[in-house]
């Protein structure tokens, strides 16, 4: 049989040693990677994200993330690429039709070339230590993903479209991004319809209609329809939406520069994005109804400026008393905001963290401006954190600036954070309270306390288990400001998930221990 395989089917020969030569040489140099990640996540929401009313049923679902990351290294080039697929269990019929669409995608998809390094006796460019350009589809984290982060608690992770400068010279390190947004590949010039606009909307009679051409239909906080009236809810209880949730920047440049001096890091943002400027009208629908979008302008923009920066010193050390880290930041928003009013906004964070050995806990204070009922329609004193990791910061149950919209009146978080580390698990425990920036039409301030809850179990090498558990206290300044009818609302809302997450390195090979 063997000597028929090589006479009859030589190529088959050739193909398996081709194959044992490519493996063994990615293994000997390590230029290439290849891993992957399935992570299907249950939950059961019951008030997540917003408050529902006492008659509502809880949700329940399963949804997975699936991706294929490559890699590769070379002395002068960086190469990566990431293919993903998001969907929930049963989503999709068992058999499906072509009109049911896909929701397979590129989540990366870069090439970082290396203009100059100093280590490369080759490169005849020294004046900067390392000098890199990066372009294509790529995840982008600065600092604690507080304003621009990868957002890896949603299924669907966040990207960016652009290129990127990164220059790294006696410890400083200095990048400059820049992206641009078009919707397709246009022979003349064609407004850029910033969204994922549905294909059916409400109109004022409430009948389901298509979305007119060209529009991004008007919204209230958490996907409430706004089309039975131009307008919308007062600007200091408007929930507004953030994070480019239902309106995409058209272009933005960034500057990031940071500087770890011993036990501390300094870091600088500057980030200008600009939002296409838009006319607000009506489209008559079948019958008597209207809807309300937005037509957005060919050329002009709104800019917006966010600036600011943060400190991270660090104290003590783990053989000692412990370790202190202490985190300062401080942001500024100016320009105009999506709507193009007067925007003049901020966000202050400050937080300490004790750790010794398998514990660590301490407190933190996060203010994010916001609107009063005496700020002018035509200005905007709300602080939007940019493109971060809101579930992160502001509570396990994405109450604020998530996509389910945000109160404009502006945040204040009080909260301690605590976690215990053990060889193969792990358990956090946070607590916050949460309260307006500003007093809300109520007289007071007060919108909740969270609970929130996690342990993390690592199976093996490539596998871990989380299961977690949130619950909040919540006011009816919470319902008001999310656009629920107070009477109504279920106050004591709360939210569970069991995540498995597997990310196998498909060319790892497990050490052999040699026999003396």
């Amino acid at each position: 049989m063997y000597r028929k395989l090589i006479t009859k089917k030589p190529y088959r020969i050739w193909i398996l040693a081709l194959m044992a030569l490519c493996c063994s040489y990615f293994e000997s140099s390590a230029q290439m990677s290849l891993s992957g990640q399935l992570r299907p996540r249950a939950e059961y929401r019951e008030g997540f994200a917003n408050l529902v009313p006492t008659t509502v049923r809880p949700a329940g679902f399963v949804s997975q993330r699936t991706r294929l990351i490559f890699g590769y290294k070379w002395d002068r080039l960086s190469f990566g690429a990431t293919v993903q697929d998001v969907r929930v269990w049963g989503q999709d019929a068992s058999t499906i039709s072509p009109a049911d669409g896909n929701r397979l995608m590129l989540h990366e998809g870069w090439a970082d070339i290396v203009l100059a390094n100093k280590a490369d006796t080759t490169i005849k460019f020294k004046l900067i230590d390392n000098l890199s350009f990066k372009i294509g589809r790529q995840e982008l984290i600065y600092d604690d993903a507080r304003l621009i982060g990868n957002l890896d608690w949603l299924q669907q992770g966040r990207r960016f479209d652009m290129a990127l400068l990164k220059a790294v010279h006696h410890g400083w390190q200095v990048d400059v991004g820049y992206a641009f947004n078009q919707n397709a590949e246009n022979f003349t010039e064609i407004q850029y319809i910033p969204g994922n606009v549905p294909a059916y909307i409400k109109d004022t009679n409430g009948q389901l209609v298509p979305t007119p051409a060209g529009m991004v239909p008007l919204t209230v906080g958490g996907g409430a329809n706004a089309n039975s009236a131009e307008g919308g809810a007062p600007a200091y209880s408007n929930p507004a939406n953030s994070n480019a949730g239902n309106q995409n920047y058209k272009s933005f440049l960034s500057l990031y520069i940071a500087k770890k001096l011993n036990q501390t890091k300094v870091s600088f943002l500057f980030f200008k994005d600009n939002f296409g400027q838009y006319t607000k009208k009506s489209v008559a629908t079948t019958g008597t109804g209207v809807v309300w979008g937005r037509f957005f302008d060919k050329r002009a923009t709104n800019d917006r400026y966010t600036l600011g920066g943060m400190i991270s010193p660090v104290f003590g050390n783990a053989s000692g008393f412990g370790k202190i880290a202490v985190q300062g930041g401080y942001y500024q928003q100016l320009g105009e905001d999506r709507d193009g009013n007067s925007l003049n906004a901020y966000h202050l964070t400050t937080s300490a963290t004790y750790s010794k050995g398998k514990f660590s806990v301490g407190p933190g204070f996060d203010i994010l401006s916001g609107n009063s009922r005496s700020t002018p329609s035509t200005e905007s004193k709300r602080f939007d954190p940019l493109y971060g990791t809101p579930h992160k910061f502001w509570g396990f149950m994405d109450f604020f600036y998530a996509p389910t919209g945000s109160p404009a009146a502006g945040l204040k978080n009080y909260y301690v954070k605590s976690k215990f580390t053990a060889n193969t698990f792990s358990v956090t425990a946070d607590f916050h309270r949460f309260d307006a920036y500003h007093t809300t039409s109520s007289g007071t301030k007060h919108y909740a306390h969270e609970i929130d809850l996690v342990t993390s179990y690592t199976l093996n090498k490539f596998t871990t288990i989380d299961l977690g558990y949130s619950r909040a206290f919540a006011t009816q300044n919470l319902a008001s400001a999310k656009g629920v009818t107070v009477a109504s609302a279920d106050k004591s809302p709360d939210f569970a998930y069991l995540m498995i997450n597997i990310k196998p390195d498909f060319l790892y090979t497990k050490p052999v221990a040699i026999k003396q």
